[in-house]
């Protein structure tokens, strides 16, 4: 055997055959990628979840926004231009500028005016809670597991689809209303002779209002009760694990889970409930209007009157509803 072949490498072998620092060793296969920075490009335009639901949102709301534009704001800009003006319709339709006096006249001369708009916001803010309340409690009452489920629900949906705006004004213009209170009458006698006028106008109001509430809550039932279909039975198992009751169950899980709807629900009774054929500040500028001496301009003011009123109380009700809506997504 060669000695030198026992002979141990010399310090200057073993150091050539470690690896340089920096460099690669010989284990490690020189294919092996080399980590790189992630591009910050793709991160930047990425969406969140929140993010494309809202884009999706806006998507199908596309076509709403379409539709107005070609169809609604061309009249929202004319009615505008004419409640600055006075219209003279001796010859032709033509336009003489008046600024605001058209407003002016209608919050400092008309006497009519602010007291009937006064009116008409007690009403609604009368009738809102009653038509939500009773729909929630049918709403209830349907979505109990009962026979007959499909006809209950037609049964409150088929006034609004039946009975609703002209057919509405054109029944009750064929006294169908006396046939309606027919039945009011001897409730109301019978309280006015035990206890005088005063309450006998009272209960009289409270049972028209019940009539027309039965007459505007279907929508609103129809919403509820998709809400309440909507909302997941673990968290009432789990509500009952804990032992709750319903009365609890109901405030602290069947409540919350519905405020998105309620809001829903909100917005659309004050529009349906100032849009009601039977509003009577509708009446008033329609006979502004298009009765007697025409005032077209004036009835205009008034009409954009109205509209601001019931935009200032939707985004009062909408701005309002960060505070107690809240979402299943939420923590």
């Amino acid at each position: 055997m060669n000695p030198e072949a026992r002979r141990p490498q010399s310090s200057r072998s073993r150091s050539s055959s470690r690896p340089a620092p920096g460099s690669i060793p010989r284990s490690m296969p020189r294919s092996m990628p080399r980590p790189t920075a992630k591009p910050v490009a793709r991160q930047r335009f990425k969406l969140s979840l929140s993010g494309r639901r809202a884009l999706w949102g806006f998507i199908l709301l596309t076509p709403w926004f379409a539709g107005m534009a070609i169809f609604a704001l061309g009249p929202f800009v004319q009615s505008f231009v004419i409640s600055l003006s006075e219209v003279d319709l001796i010859r032709g339709f033509n336009l003489r500028f008046v600024g605001l006096a058209n407003y002016r006249e209608a919050f400092v001369v008309d006497q009519r005016f602010v007291p009937l708009l006064l009116r008409t916001i007690a009403d609604s803010v009368i009738n809102v809670p009653i038509i939500l309340v009773f729909s929630l409690v049918a709403a209830f009452l349907i979505n109990q597991r009962i026979r007959g489920l499909g006809f209950y629900r037609a049964v409150f949906f088929l006034p609004v689809v039946v009975v609703s705006g002209i057919v509405v004004e054109q029944l009750f213009n064929q006294d169908i209303a006396n046939t309606m209170y027919s039945g009011i009458i001897p409730i109301v006698l019978m309280v006015f002779r035990y206890f005088g006028n005063q309450v006998a106008t009272m209960v009289a109001n409270f049972l028209s209002t019940i009539l027309m509430v039965l007459w505007r809550s279907g929508v609103q039932i129809l919403l509820f009760l998709a809400g309440l279909q909507g909302i997941s039975c673990t968290y009432y198992e789990a509500a009952r694990v804990d032992g709750a009751t319903d009365w609890e169950v109901f405030w602290l899980v069947t409540l919350p889970m519905l405020t998105p709807i309620i809001l829903v629900n909100i917005i659309y009774t004050i529009v349906d409930s100032f849009t009601d054929v039977f509003n009577e500040m509708l009446f008033f500028i329609k006979d502004v209007g298009f009765s007697g001496s025409f005032r077209l301009g004036y009835a205009a003011a008034l009409g954009w009157i109205y509209f601001l009123m019931i935009f200032i109380i939707i985004a009062i009700v909408t701005l309002s509803s960060r505070r107690w809506v809240f979402y299943g997504g939420e923590r």
